[in-house]
């Protein structure tokens, strides 16, 4: 398998005033009581292991004592605003237990990890830069895919919630082998139509570690999800492939698993009810949408050398003009929804 070259620097877009306006319409946009730069303060930091010594990428960052104390309560309130709609009845039993910093990768985030210390559950979210193509392809994930999502965003500030699941790489490691014929079935089907799903909605880089499997036990089985965590890479790169989850070296197994699971007519059948179900997605939330997609069309969050690559490869795929046409990277989404909408009854999936 021919691996596929992503961009190695993606720029981070700002967000302008229309999709501002757009993320107060639906409560994204809220004032918090701390911004990226101000975690940037730390004072120093030590490297964070796994439980078998590998180096996580992540630093757990400390800082001084009056900044910790400070930087501590704005965590905790951006929680209850995250969490309960600003509800700070909850902080005095809120302990910050970690603050981790990876530096790999575009968005530099930090990991913030909260623990209730009244019966020590914890979660995390997540600090970053807010960049727009970030935001699009959460506000898409949220409307198009099966699960929704809760972020927020304040200048340039961008809070995610933690996407629950196990690492895709870690998955097809240490639990695929060990999976019954038929969760592997299941598995495989569920690719097909992650890889759709994806491809439609024009989400790149979707490496395994890009992705988590998310069991859910069901009577007597175990149901297998697969959830994108990485929208870093929502329509920017030019080459189509790149949307394309099958085509990265690091999901060779998970293809495999397709094409010994299932035959073509299968293959196409499941790549047809993902298309429909987004179509559904699409018309039901059509207004939202419609608006989001107003705002991607104006804005730039992406190469001219890349829409004007990508236009045109999906052009000879499906022949149809409007993407001929497009000028930006939301034209390009805009007529890929719409394609799907006027055809999801009469679709005609391109080979696996």
């Amino acid at each position: 398998m021919k691996d596929l070259k992503i961009s190695k620097k993606k720029p981070s877009y700002p967000v302008n005033d229309e999709l501002n306006k757009y993320l107060s319409e639906f409560n994204r946009n809220i004032k918090l009581p701390v911004l990226y730069e101000d975690l940037l303060r730390f004072q120093g930091s030590v490297t964070v292991y796994d439980k078998f010594d590998n180096d996580t990428l992540w630093i757990r960052v400390y800082y001084s004592e009056f900044e910790r104390e400070e930087i501590d309560l704005s965590l905790k309130k951006v929680y209850t605003i995250l969490h309960s709609d600003g509800n700070e009845t909850s902080i005095a039993f809120l302990n910050v237990d970690a603050i981790d910093y990876c530096t790999f990768g575009n968005s530099k985030p930090f990991r913030i990890k909260i623990r209730n210390i009244l019966n020590d559950n914890f979660t995390y979210f997540y600090v970053k830069i807010a960049d727009a193509s970030r935001i699009y392809g959460l506000e898409l994930e949220h409307m198009l895919s099966p699960y929704n999502l809760n972020f927020l965003v304040y200048k340039n500030t961008l809070i995610e919630e933690h996407i629950s699941g196990i690492p895709g790489d870690e998955f097809i490691k240490n639990m695929l082998p060990n999976c019954s014929k038929s969760e592997k079935s299941q598995i495989a089907k569920e690719f097909v139509k992650f890889n759709e799903r994806c491809m439609i909605r024009l989400l790149g880089d979707m490496r395994s570690y890009n992705y988590v499997i998310v069991p859910t036990h069901d009577f007597d089985q175990v149901v297998y999800k697969i959830r994108a965590i990485d929208f870093d890479q929502q329509s920017y790169e030019g080459k189509i492939n790149i949307y394309r989850p099958q085509f990265f070296k690091e999901n060779f197994v998970m293809v495999k698993l397709v094409t010994d699971s299932f035959q073509k007519l299968s293959i196409d059948q499941y790549k047809i009810e993902e298309r429909s179900i987004i179509a559904k997605r699409l018309k039901s939330y059509s207004d939202r949408i419609e608006g989001l997609l107003k705002c991607m069309i104006n804005d730039t969050i992406s190469t001219k050398e890349n829409v004007e690559t990508l236009k045109t490869k999906i052009y000879e795929y499906t022949m149809d003009v409007k993407f001929k046409r497009s000028k930006t990277m939301g034209d390009i989404i805009k007529n890929a929804l719409a394609y799907v909408l006027r055809n999801y009854e009469n679709v005609n999936p391109s080979r696996f």
